[in-house]
């Protein structure tokens, strides 16, 4: 077997077999095949794509790399979720703390920033002592004793997958259906969650632009899933806005905060508490209400002690970038659109996220929103604030926002996306 005919198979649009998977996967993993033949074979997925037999034997090949958890020993049933990534998408944070506090477990391994998407990782490292990084039985102790826990898959889970996710940020195939689809079910299906929900983006800020790509993706996943003995369901939701009225890193942490305490944006609650309600239904978990433990402190409470259950301070002082940069409004009017791409682009170019696999991030930089679609606006009002340590990095940002907005005639009507335009079970 060589990387060459793999390579050579995919790009002339053959299937690859499955002893050329299995052998391309470890080879990769062990060092055999190099970063840019795997740049190029992971081109040729994008281009040509996958049927469902080479994915499955893609994710198994993955799993295969590496270890297999096990949570049997737990007291409470197990639930997981993942987003596919958008721009805002702070979900994570409040989510998994509320899930425990209602009953479940969840062992919520994330990413870090892929492309204009934030990660989960980049943001919980803005709050001092913060480790993403721990052992299986440090995950474990923190699971056990305050009901979540939010760090990095282990060097032993899925080893492939992690060197083939940083890889793909940096050379424009994030949004290759089967390597998406592989690389978060590789990793759920080895950590052993018994019931996953899959936050499934669609629109503009997502990698899938369309419905029917959304739905396609979801079926794969859920499909996967199914057959590996994990009960698995998505929702499809909207990312033609950013979630809430942030995107970057410490900016995201201290709106999630004021979700745990009660407040904090509509669209961001709502889609916490619908995705809470599917995992506690999917570990079957009936008769718990997340939206009275958000109300009651009691999803606060277990925040506070997972934070600090892996080297965090909970009330530690999150950092503030350096310098800031207001976008005001050019026109009064009612504002119908902003693009979440453009948003999470400027994030990305301020310092929220990262060009190369080795960068590392800013936490304070990021986009802060005045205003959401909907909203009515008045000329030289701020849209926008930019936040970044680096200054020089303003002019690159605002590029990206030459055609973010839409601001329409003071009256007009507005009806805004559902935040969940579909269920896939």
């Amino acid at each position: 077997m060589d990387v060459i005919s793999v390579i050579r198979t995919k790009r002339d649009k053959g299937e690859l077999s499955p002893e050329q998977i299995d052998w391309v996967i470890d080879a990769y993993t062990r060092g055999v095949v190099a970063d840019e033949q795997m740049s190029a074979l992971a081109m040729a997925i994008l281009l040509n794509g996958m049927n469902r037999a080479e994915i499955a034997r893609w994710t198994a090949a993955m799993i295969a790399s590496g270890e297999r958890m096990n949570f049997d020993a737990l007291s409470r049933p197990t639930a997981d979720k993942h987003s596919t990534g958008g721009v805002g998408d702070k979900i994570t944070l409040p989510l998994a703390p509320l899930v425990a506090a209602c009953g479940a477990a969840v062992p919520q391994l994330s990413g870090r920033g892929l492309g204009h998407t934030g990660g989960t990782l980049d943001k919980l490292e803005s709050i001092p002592g913060w480790r993403a990084l721990l052992s299986n039985d440090e995950m474990l102790h923190v699971l056990d004793t305050t009901g979540a826990v939010i760090c990095a898959a282990g060097d032993g889970l899925a080893p492939a997958d992690k060197k083939l996710y940083a890889l793909r940020d940096v050379t424009g195939t994030v949004e290759a259906i089967p390597l998406i689809a592989s690389s978060i079910m590789s990793k759920k299906i080895a950590e052993g969650t018994g019931s996953l929900v899959l936050d499934v983006k669609v629109g503009t800020g997502a990698f899938m632009k369309t419905i029917e790509d959304a739905r396609e993706l979801a079926s794969t996943m859920v499909q996967l899933g199914t057959d590996s003995g994990v009960k698995t369901v998505a929702l499809l939701t909207d990312m033609s806005t950013p979630l809430g009225l942030t995107a970057g890193n410490a900016l995201e942490v201290r709106e999630s905060v004021e979700v745990l305490a009660g407040g904090g944006p509509a669209d961001v609650v709502e889609l916490t508490i619908a995705l809470a309600r599917e995992m506690l239904d999917a570990a079957g978990i009936k008769d718990a209400d997340p939206a009275k433990a958000l109300a009651d402190g009691s999803a606060m409470d277990h925040w506070r002690r997972m934070i600090a259950a892996q080297g965090g301070d909970p009330d530690a002082t999150l950092p503030v970038a350096r310098e800031q940069h207001v976008v005001t409004a050019q026109a009064s009017g009612v504002l119908t659109r902003l693009d979440a791409y453009d948003i999470g682009v400027a994030a990305w170019r301020l310092g929220a996220g990262r060009a190369r696999k080795e960068d590392p991030v800013q936490a304070g930089a990021g986009v802060e929103l005045h205003a959401k679609p909907g909203d009515t606006v008045t000329a030289g009002q701020p849209l926008l604030t930019l936040h970044t340590d680096t200054p020089e990095k303003f002019d690159y940002a605002l590029k990206s926002l030459n055609d973010s907005w839409d601001i329409a005639p003071a009256g007009t009507a507005f009806t805004a996306n559902p935040i969940v335009m579909d269920r896939i079970a």
